[in-house]
């Protein structure tokens, strides 16, 4: 682990996590060090009176410790509200790792995360996310059984299941919007071709879809140019993109004050978790017409693969609650409209009646 990642590390650690802004009633807060395999970690439990505590775990080069300690919190709170809304027996948490996936992960690191995550008894169960693969869970995996999404322990990558939840998501705005959930022909910007978006983008594609793509990674955008005759675009302009639907897929924040004027789509529904940089960020979107389907409804098909799948099921059930999200959102766009209130807000809202039940 370099230098400028170990400081910061131990300024964060002076700070209360509590003073934090984004601490919200968190229930534990954890910092995970190990000296051997140079793990650096935070693991976030946000509630847990629904359940155990189930959110992925993000590898990442996070710039300092308070940026990572920002994610964590704020993930951890979606998690809590994507399994209430997705009627899941479970609380919310993450964890991230505070390190670059293609440089520093390695076994030894990743058993050693696994440990910490044993430590705390079941509260925090784990699964994949951003720079953590179903192969690492595996190695997770082997140091504790609160890791989630392994083939051990159910349908192994729960990916697929969150590009599905996301399309039935984009179908159900594109329905509410203009009436029926026909793509053919739609224009769509998919911001971010990961393991979620370039699985959203391939059922885009199959529905007649019309893709416009972005990514950091200049050969995946070429494969998705050739295999869906798909538009290239640079990632930082895809949200301003001329199209129908813009659907992020990449990292969160990317809606807000500089985004969001620039946004030429009536439809805003993709993959990345807290897509909104600010509450108000969803009132603005509100404001200007564009239809926002809330990232932790439309997301939630992966928790779902991982909370209901046991080794060697089949994955009927899991899709059959998965495409309910199509259901869920169109509930939540039809309360908006009736009481002239955001979507963001009235998810929100729902989540937090189903959590204080």
């Amino acid at each position: 682990m370099n230098a400028p990642i170990q400081k910061s590390i131990q300024i964060a650690e002076a700070a209360t996590p509590a003073d934090h802004p984004e601490f919200d009633g968190h229930e534990n807060i954890v910092f995970a060090h190990d000296e051997e395999s140079g793990l650096r970690a935070i693991i976030a439990v946000h509630n847990t009176k629904r359940g155990p505590a189930l959110g992925g775990c993000r590898m990442w080069s996070y710039s300092n410790t308070g940026e990572a300690l920002t994610d964590a919190l704020r993930l951890s709170k979606g998690m809590s509200y994507k399994n209430a809304l997705a009627g899941l027996d479970l609380g919310g948490g993450k964890s991230v790792i505070i390190a670059n996936p293609r440089e520093h992960k390695t076994p030894q690191l990743l058993r050693a995360f696994g440990r910490h995550v044993h430590r705390l008894g079941g509260t925090y169960i784990t699964a994949e996310d951003v720079g953590i693969t179903a192969a690492d869970m595996e190695i997770i995996g082997s140091q504790t059984p609160f890791a989630k999404g392994t083939e051990a322990t159910g349908l192994g990558d729960p990916s697929p299941y969150t590009a599905l939840g996301v399309f039935e998501g984009i179908k159900a705005a594109v329905a509410f919007k203009n009436g029926t959930d026909d793509l053919k022909g739609a224009r769509v910007s998919v911001q971010g071709l990961g393991n979620v978006g370039y699985t959203v983008a391939r059922h885009l594609h199959i529905a007649g879809a019309e893709l416009i793509v972005s990514d950091i990674n200049e050969t995946t955008v070429q494969r998705a140019c050739d295999e869906f005759g798909a538009q290239s675009i640079a990632p930082n302009t895809a949200h301003a993109a001329d199209c129908d639907v813009f659907a992020p897929c990449a990292l969160g924040a990317g809606l807000n004050t500089l985004t969001i004027p620039q946004i030429k789509a009536p439809i805003v529904a993709g993959a990345a978790n807290n897509q909104l940089q600010t509450t108000e960020d969803g009132v603005v979107l509100f404001e200007r017409g564009i239809l926002y389907a809330p990232d932790y409804a439309i997301n939630a098909g992966g928790v779902i693969s991982i909370a209901l799948a046991g080794a060697g099921d089949s994955d009927d059930h899991v899709r059959q609650k998965t495409e309910n999200i199509f259901n869920t959102l169109t509930e939540i766009f039809k309360r908006s409209a009736a009481e002239g209130r955001p979507t963001s807000v009235v998810a929100d809202e729902l989540a937090e009646e189903i959590l204080q039940r």
